[in-house]
This record gives C-alpha cells, structure tokens and sequence, in this order.
C-alpha cells in the first residue's frame, strides 16, 4: 500500500495540485489515468459540504493531468454499496474535516478491516491523514473540546501508519482554543510520552508499508516541545 498523508494538497486559486515537494510526481508514480476512484467523506450526513469538497478535488486532479477512470463519493447516500465501492477502488481520498466525526464513520463502515491486505493508494487530507493512524491524536478543534471532560484526545485509526499527523502547522500554530494557546498550553501537555507530526500546507508523508519519508517543512512535538524537522 503506497500513501500519501497531506496537510491541504491544493491550489485552491489555480485548481490544481500543490506541485511542491514532488507531490504530483510522486502521485504520478502511484496513480494511473484510469484509476478508479473513491472519496470517502468527513461527514456522512453533510451531502452539500461532501459534493462540493470532491468536485474541487477532482477538478484539482483533472487539472494536474489525472483522468481517472471513474470517480465515487462514499458518504450515507451510497454507504449500502460500500463494499463494492471500496472493493473496486484503485485510489481512496480520505476527506479534512472533524477528525472525531470522521473517525465515528470509518469504524461504522469498518473502513480498516475493508483496507486490510488491499494494495490501493490513500490520499489523506487533513482529518484523512490523522485518522491514518494506529493511534489518533484527535487534536481539539472545536470551542469546548479542550476543556470538555467527555472529549476524547486518543482515537482508534486505520492503522495505516503509527505517525501522528498533525495538518496545517503554518496556519493554526498561533491559534487559541478556549482562551489557551493550541499548541503550548494544549498540544504540547498531551505530547508527553507521544510524538506528533505537524506538517505545513503542501507537506506531506510518503509510506509505501515498508518506510516512511517526509516531504516538505515539518516539525516533531514531543514531551512538550517542538524541533524542525529537515526538509526532504
């Protein structure tokens, strides 16, 4: 299985993929033309937000000179065929969105046992890549989560990968939740013992099940602090 977990891969202006740090070469070295593919959504039940999101996507890909064979939305209108669904799809698109959603509807389609032994490519975006994990940080989010005693930090994920990743360091690393800085009085307290990965816009994580590489700026939280990463 070769993967792909990103931050946002997009060019949203332009509607293409972020070329930067071999991203398209390297999805090019995955993906054919003719690939089936499947978008599997954050949130089962927002039809609107899913078929506005997978459009970009696709017209991003189309753009950047992927046309594939056939492209799928699996959300709560098609979840009766997601057997097949899953089953014939060459390529999978893990959606952004609210990582604890997201993670609620993977384990009601069983989403892991469905990729287990397959030889696809996964595109994670956003909550898609986090919820890669074996283990999920699911990073606070929303008003409320960081504080809420119900709110769970630590998710069972896919399994794909053991790295946490945590998307759009370059945007929200100087941002408040709760009347606390997201990183240094949030963040930080729960990387004890643990080690995330905050990636950049345009970065990414390369797995083909054997090794990993990272590609793009990035940076390594652990027992309450932060290190640079090289650039690869």
């Amino acid at each position: 299985m070769n993967y792909f977990l990103t931050s946002n891969p997009l060019l949203a202006t332009e509607q293409k993929l972020n070329p930067s740090n071999k991203f398209v070469d390297n999805l090019k070295e995955c993906i054919s033309n003719q690939d089936k593919v499947l978008f599997i959504c954050s949130n089962p039940n927002s039809y609107q937000l899913t078929d506005k999101f997978s459009e970009e996507i696709r017209i991003c890909f189309f753009n950047s000179g992927f046309e594939f064979g056939k492209f799928t939305v699996l959300d709560n209108r098609t979840v009766i065929e997601k057997k097949l669904l899953i089953r014939e799809a060459n390529t999978i698109i893990l959606a952004g969105g609210h990582v604890p959603t997201q993670n609620t509807f993977f384990n009601e389609i069983d989403l892991k046992s469905e990729l287990k032994n397959t030889n696809k490519v996964i595109i994670g975006i956003s909550a898609g890549s986090m919820n890669c994990a074996d283990e999920v940080y699911a990073q606070p989010d929303l008003e409320g989560e960081s504080v809420s005693t119900n709110y769970k930090r630590f998710l069972k994920g896919l399994g794909i990968t053991k790295s946490h990743i945590l998307p759009h360091y370059n945007l929200i690393k100087d941002s408040y939740l709760d009347g606390k800085k997201l990183f240094e009085e949030i963040t930080y307290l729960d990387s004890f013992g643990k080690e995330f990965i905050a990636i950049n816009d345009g970065s990414y994580l390369y797995g083909n099940g054997t090794q990993e590489k990272i590609y793009g700026e990035s940076y390594i939280i652990s027992d309450g602090n932060v290190k640079k990463l090289l650039s690869s």
